[in-house]
């Protein structure tokens, strides 16, 4: 005699998934038939002879998708502790670097995954920001030294020919490679992740709603949550922009062509290395900056960025707010207190707003600064039990690797364990050329939590390096407790300089003083040695000393 058991199914979006998690029903002993709706996200499975739930369930798993026993009759054998008893179900909003860090780290402290993306798999990083646009600034920088060197007395330049098109095609492809390698194929592979796709948005403290594209809807009934729903280009409200063709930092990156003239509204991390890429593929570029580039760093690192600019032909308009935008004649017309500027294309690059306005976040009582950002503890904790929060959603700095960090010990705390993220040691880099690398505190930072510092400021004329490399653009300053010596910061204008700042980090780290840092070993002729020469500048003159001098 035939008998019945039915299965509540997650992660199903499409009458492929339905006929899947059939197959895989059927394939299980002793099941003689499986009937699967998307609608009630439900299966129904027919056996005419004693089959295990936990097998059931196992098979949907395997094939991708989420099963919970609903039902059972006396012939079915009840799942054991296994699949889905004594799991934590963890729902995980996002999929880029804090969901994806989040949701491995959770599945390997033994629960299981849903994850839920509205848009594309990975998030800001891999797709629309770093790797794209680190892709994009490289080719602008070899397309710079094949037009303008150092060595330009020795080695014949040429203007190179920018064919934007194909430098497009080899930008995206890596995009869609790493893409697949380190998130889809994750996911596709880790049976204890079901990715749902659709838009998610709280029904109570432990419910979400899912909406999908074809209208449907699943609800998400979890144990704890982790919002990682990351952050969008923030649009100021300047009169008439809102009406004009402008570019966020998302068009600039995809875009097949090199406008001659571009306009780029904004003066942080975005905004110069985008306008610098565009500046060495042949646009035309100004930047209008409300006060000065790079205005929340020390202001000899904006000064020295301007520099390097204005060198290179971008025009820096410090202190100039566009006060109206137009379009006219398929051009942008920007009015500033210093005129009217006109370009090809505008890119506004003013800064990110996080990605919680969805989330219908105050039926949970889940509390956001004035910006939007969720507020967390040091442990990623909301106001809200069971809810949690990571990455460029949050009130924490934006970064991916601040993120991916913020992930993990978010999994860690929803699993039943303790972590916490300490940022006092947080190297960041504007890949700019010279870099800007800073880590640690600047002594305006220091002064304002009632630190008293000394520093020293070493510019690159006096580092063998850059002499070597016939570039002293830029310097290196080191910021340290006064009275103890201790190094609490460091901030770095160099090329490269990314490459040097987390020695700075690990220094600042293991609470080094200028001395002891002077008195480390330094390969000479690195750009890193320049740490040790400037800690040297504490006590001596280094212009004094010999090359390699200890």
């Amino acid at each position: 005699m035939s008998q019945t058991v039915t299965l509540h199914i997650t992660g199903m979006t499409c009458e492929h998934c339905v006929h899947s998690v059939e197959k895989a029903l059927r394939s299980a002993p002793g099941v003689e038939s499986a009937k699967v709706s998307l609608r009630e996200n439900r299966a129904t499975v027919t056996f005419v002879s004693p089959v295990s739930a936990e097998a059931l369930v196992r098979n949907v798993e395997q094939a991708g998708y989420g099963a919970q026993l609903i039902g059972e009759t006396s012939a079915a054998t009840p799942a054991r502790s296994g699949a889905h008893s004594g799991q934590t179900h963890v729902a995980i909003i996002g999929s880029g670097g804090a969901a994806m860090a989040a949701a491995l780290k959770a599945v390997e402290r033994g629960a299981r995954v849903t994850l839920i993306e509205r848009g594309v798999i990975g998030g800001t990083c891999v797709n629309i920001g770093c790797v794209p646009s680190k892709i994009m600034i490289r080719a602008a920088h070899i397309a710079h030294l094949r037009r303008e060197s150092p060595f330009d007395s020795g080695i014949s330049a040429q203007q190179p020919d920018i064919r934007r098109d194909k430098l497009l095609a080899q930008q995206q492809g890596r995009v869609e490679e790493l893409r697949h390698a380190k998130y889809e194929s994750i996911l596709e592979s880790n049976p204890s992740i079901t990715v749902l796709h659709g838009e998610a948005r709280f029904e109570n403290s432990h419910t979400l709603i899912v909406s999908r594209a074809d209208g449907g809807s699943h609800d998400v009934r979890f144990a704890r949550c982790v919002i990682a729903t990351g952050a969008r280009p923030a649009i100021p409200p300047i009169p008439g922009l809102a009406d004009t063709p402008y570019w966020t930092s998302t068009d600039a990156l995809a875009s097949d062509t090199i406008p001659e003239r571009l306009a780029v509204i904004g003066s942080s991390v975005v905004a110069v290395e985008l306008a610098q890429a565009f500046a060495r593929l042949g646009s035309k570029v100004s930047i209008l900056a409300r006060s000065r580039l790079l205005f929340r760093e020390d202001p000899a690192v904006g000064e020295a960025l301007t520099n390097a600019f204005r060198a290179e032909g971008i025009d820096v308009l410090e202190q100039t707010q566009a006060s109206r935008v137009a379009h006219q004649a398929g051009k942008f017309v920007l009015t500033t207190g210093h005129g009217e500027l006109r370009a090809d294309r505008l890119l506004v690059a003013t800064g990110r707003t996080p990605n919680t306005a969805m989330l219908n976040l105050s039926a949970v009582g889940v509390k956001l600064d004035p910006r939007g950002s969720i507020i967390i503890d040091r442990a990623m904790r909301t106001s809200s039990a069971d809810i949690y929060a990571a990455g460029d959603c949050t009130d924490q700095p934006q970064f991916v690797y601040v993120a991916a960090a913020a992930g993990t010990r978010a999994a860690i705390n929803v699993t039943g364990g303790e972590a916490a993220v300490d940022l006092t040691a947080m190297p960041a880099v504007i890949f700019t050329d010279p870099q800007v690398a800073t880590v640690g505190y600047s002594e305006a930072e220091a002064h304002h939590e009632g630190l008293e510092t000394d520093s020293r400021l070493l510019p690159l004329e006096n580092v063998p390096r850059a002499l070597a490399n016939f570039d002293t653009r830029g310097f290196i300053k080191l910021v340290v407790e006064a009275g103890s010596g201790r190094l609490i910061g460091v901030q770095a204008v160099a090329p490269e300089a990314g490459e040097l700042i987390q020695a700075a980090a690990l220094a600042i780290r293991a609470r080094m003083t200028a001395q002891e840092l002077g008195d480390q070993l330094f390969p000479y002729l690195t750009m890193v040695e320049g740490l040790k020469l400037c800690a040297q500048t504490f006590t001596k003159d280094v212009r004094q000393l010999s090359c390699c001098a200890g």
